[in-house]
């Protein structure tokens, strides 16, 4: 699946903190809107309840007003008093006109509508006949009853408080709740872009740490690609480069090594079937001096053959360690072939081998077993002082077969456990010792045990030699 990648790594991952957060601004942002519009109704409720109150106290006190003037009239007569009624009666319908504007309840604007119509009558009655006492003592107990109507109005005025707090109450529940499914929404929102965009930026990184750890362990058959943003594909790319460019330096190292094999062979052979004229006597009677010096000759090239075949044994392994030519061995037998071969070693340090082997058969490749014993009993001999031990066990339960090798010698430090598999990595010089090593015999042994699907590990030892432990998987034949 093909996921769209911003250009640049720092632009993927703005992108990813705005998205996740938006659904939360969203949030806050309508959060805010509630509550400054439950604000602004509740102090336009506020204020519109207070308006009805002090409408219907200012009609009920108008009311008044107009009954006191009538009934003044009735009894002074004076045209004044009139004039009074008239100013009152225009207030009270600008009072009353105001106050239905409002949002009053039905029953309430009913009342208003028909107190209104009344006043209104009464006013046209003392128009036409303003100098009639008894028709005037009639309107003035009209006004009473008309200033009760006018009484209930305040009342139910000052209920429209009450019903306003009301409405408010639900309102705010009703933004409480809202506000809570929006919250509840936008909480797995945010985590889903948040692990959506995990996922799109530890993508890329996996990728890089894969074709890291294949480049580390020399893994250089797959090509490395990496899908991200721009700048991460370009890393990508440059280490692909950096696969190829390994490729092409250890086909150079073979190439190389071939080489100077050939060209190392060729002297040596001739100096090989020199010192073994010169041995043989063919050119000529030797003294004791130039027979001694023959020998160290025909020695010498012995070594140095060993040592190229080394080299070349080690190189050829890493690339041919899967080809393993499988089959029931005896490796008790292998060690005591191997320890055959290694007796004028030992008896020319004084070396002391004791070994504990079980019989066992392993479903192995002889030549690489044999390898590995080789190894590891020449690195103790090695590294044993003269007249030392080395011991060799052989021990096999269900699972696995164990070959432990424990020399005298001084051992290994801390700083080098390591380093010692590593290629041409040698210890300490040994005493003694006449021709320094290559420094890849446990490098091969380690090659050969990991062929096998087994594994090789140093252990502390009591009497601070080196222990060297070859773990390999119990197979027989036809397993």
């Amino acid at each position: 699946m093909k996921f769209y990648y911003p250009k640049s790594f720092l632009q993927l991952i703005l992108m990813g903190f705005v998205l996740v957060s938006l659904p939360l601004f969203f949030a806050f942002f309508n959060a805010a809107l509630y509550v400054d519009r439950l604000a602004n109704q509740s102090q336009k409720a506020v204020y519109q309840a207070v308006q009805a109150t002090q409408g219907s106290r200012i009609l009920v006190e108008q009311l008044t007003q107009m009954e006191r003037s009538i009934r003044q009239f009735v009894i002074l007569g004076d045209q004044s008093l009139l004039e009074d009624y008239a100013t009152s009666h225009r207030n009270f319908r600008q009072t009353a006109t105001e106050l239905a504007r409002l949002p009053l309840a039905a029953e309430q604007r009913k009342r208003l509508d028909d107190l209104v119509d009344r006043e209104q009558k009464l006013y046209a009655n003392v128009q036409k006949n303003p100098l009639d006492p008894r028709d005037s003592r009639s309107m003035a107990v009209e006004y009473v009853l008309l200033s009760d109507a006018a009484q209930s109005i305040l009342a139910q005025s000052n209920l429209l408080v009450d019903r306003e707090v009301n409405v408010l109450q639900r309102t705010a529940y009703d933004a409480q709740r809202i506000l809570m499914w929006q919250v509840l929404a936008s909480v797995p929102i945010a985590v889903l872009l948040a692990v959506g965009f995990t996922i799109l930026i530890a993508r890329p990184i996996r990728q890089l740490d894969s074709a890291i750890r294949n480049l580390g362990s020399e893994q250089f058959s797959s090509p490395i690609e990496v899908s991200g943003p721009q700048d991460l594909e370009n890393l990508g790319q440059r280490l692909d480069w950096l696969r190829t460019r390994l490729i092409e330096l250890e086909q150079q190292k073979t190439r190389f090594l071939r080489h100077i094999s050939h060209e190392l062979k060729t002297p040596l052979t001739a100096i090989r079937e020199g010192s073994e004229l010169l041995s043989d006597e063919v050119g000529g009677k030797l003294t004791g001096q130039q027979r001694e010096i023959a020998g160290i000759l025909r020695a010498s090239s012995l070594q140095l053959q060993v040592l190229i075949e080394s080299l070349l044994s080690y190189h050829a392994s890493k690339f041919r360690n899967a080809a393993l030519d499988l089959k029931p061995v005896n490796l008790k037998s292998i060690i005591n072939k191997v320890a055959a071969d290694q007796k004028l070693a030992l008896l020319a340090k004084g070396l002391e081998l004791n070994t504990r082997c079980c019989d066992t058969s392993v479903l192995g490749d002889e030549g690489k077993l044999r390898v590995i014993v080789d190894n590891l009993l020449s690195n103790a001999i090695k590294f044993s002082p003269a007249n030392g031990a080395i011991e060799v066990y052989l021990e096999r339960d269900d699972n696995a077969l164990q070959l432990d090798v424990i020399d005298s010698g001084p051992g290994i430090t801390e700083h080098d456990k390591s380093r010692v598999f590593d290629e041409f990595f040698q210890g300490k010089h040994v005493p003694g010792s006449q021709v320094k090593g290559t420094g890849l015999g446990l490098a091969i042994a380690k090659e050969h045990v990991i062929a096998h699907g087994g594994s090789i590990e140093i252990l502390d030892h009591a009497n601070g030699g080196a222990h060297f432990r070859v773990t390999l998987p119990c197979r027989r034949a036809g397993e």
